[in-house]
């Protein structure tokens, strides 16, 4: 079988464009998130957002024991560092979770069912937070 041969790239000669000002490239940002929102809304599976937003809740939670931990003080700090183990713990097993049932994933985990990773979830999630009770004394 012979190579294919290439096409030679068009050249522009036109003159370059002028330098776009802030305000138009904080425009295109705008549009840019704008655009994968709307993807993100429109393409994602329920169960997908539902694992997503307690994701975003497990950050706010883990930023909230950080913030007052810095203003208040870490006293008890077993306590401190039982609650944003089992923060930061949970975010990963939920990733996972979200990893195993995301359906753009099949190939990757196609021995692996939805009920089981669920189930994977529960178990860790149960050790995880044995651990963080134990922890705190």
């Amino acid at each position: 079988m012979a190579p294919k041969q290439r096409v030679p790239e068009k050249t522009s000669t036109a003159s370059p464009s002028t330098s776009k000002s802030g305000k138009s490239g904080s425009l295109d940002a705008q549009e840019i998130v704008q655009g994968v929102w709307n993807k993100y809304v429109e393409k994602t599976p329920q169960r997908t957002k539902l694992l997503d937003s307690f994701m975003v809740f497990l950050v706010v939670v883990g930023v909230l024991q950080f913030v007052y931990c810095l203003i208040v003080g870490n006293f008890p700090f077993n306590a401190f560092l039982s609650g944003f183990s089992a923060t930061v713990g949970q975010f990963v097993l939920t990733a996972s979770l979200r990893m195993q049932t995301n359906p753009e994933n099949k190939a990757e985990f196609e021995k692996i069912s939805h009920e089981r990773a669920f189930a994977d979830f529960v178990f860790g999630s149960l050790i995880l937070h044995f651990f963080c009770i134990n922890f705190i004394n």
